[in-house]
């Protein structure tokens, strides 16, 4: 079995990749940028585009297993039959798409392709919280709206231990796995948990929705982009804060705490920072 894992260098694929190499199975890496790709040894690096499809041709050969995103560049793919045609045609068996948002046009190809598909629908990333370490580091301060938003937010390392599985076994064709952490929690929940995990005096400043758009705007977000984290954290839906079952069903132990991803990334956290007394 080989794997094709797109989207390697990115938060997730790069989990993927280790989590293949560790269980023996041989990986093939596509990213835009092989030179600057920092794998584990034994991964074999390619370059390939996912907007530019046929860059993926001699990316497919040999591939058992085909691991896709469901973005390219910042925007939906809408070279899914494309890259579906291109799967068939080299014999690839089984796909996962880590999906981000609405089914689109990746997704719709896969549903109508000859491959073994399954859905993975992750919701808040942890590693989106690194975004508060530059203001923690300096300040020993979080500025964030909408302090009581409730999110079952997830470790990264858990959407690849899922991915992992299914791209190996044959028991989860057609199936759409909404992936969590095991708790909800909310902004300043999480603020104490870093607090508490680096033993520093961390304080939680409330902006208005007035104040996050201009400090997103100040921070070069594009508006577009704005405007999704004001619907998205403003009036979470369901989905964003209800626990699934999905990790520990797929891979057969529980998800990852905050708590553990606090302690894995500490030092991000820490520098410059008042120690608790």
């Amino acid at each position: 079995m080989k794997i094709l894992v797109t989207g390697a260098t990115g938060t997730v694929g790069t989990h993927l990749v280790e989590q293949l190499i560790q269980t023996g199975i041989q990986v093939r890496a596509l990213t835009r940028n092989p030179a600057k790709a920092n794998f584990p040894n034994g991964v074999e690096v390619v370059a390939g585009d996912l907007t530019m499809p046929t860059s993926l041709t001699p990316a497919l050969e040999g591939i058992t297993g085909l691991h896709l995103i469901n973005f390219g560049g910042g925007t939906p793919l809408q070279t899914g039959n494309e890259i579906m045609e291109l799967a068939e045609k080299a014999g690839v068996k089984r796909v996962t798409v880590l999906r981000g948002g609405p089914k689109g046009a990746l997704e719709q190809a896969v549903e109508s392709s000859k491959l073994t598909w399954t859905f993975l629908q992750p919701v808040e990333f942890m590693s989106g919280i690194l975004e508060w370490a530059p203001s923690i580091r300096a300040e020993g301060v979080v500025r964030q709206p909408f302090s009581n938003r409730k999110t079952a937010i997830v470790h990264e390392a858990d959407i690849a231990s899922v991915a992992a599985r299914v791209l190996g076994e044959d028991s989860h064709a057609g199936k759409t796995y909404s992936i969590t952490g095991p708790e909800v929690l909310t902004p300043r929940e999480m603020v104490r948990i870093i607090s508490a995990t680096t033993g520093h005096n961390i304080q939680f400043i409330e902006l208005t929705e007035a104040q996050a758009r201009e400090q997103w705007r100040a921070a070069g977000t594009p508006p577009e982009v704005i405007e999704f984290l004001v619907w998205a954290y403003g009036n979470t839906p369901p989905v964003g804060y209800t626990l699934s079952p999905a990790v520990e069903q797929v891979t057969g132990r529980p998800p990852r705490t905050f708590a553990q991803w606090a302690a894995e990334h500490s030092d991000d956290f820490r520098n410059g920072v008042q120690r608790k007394d």
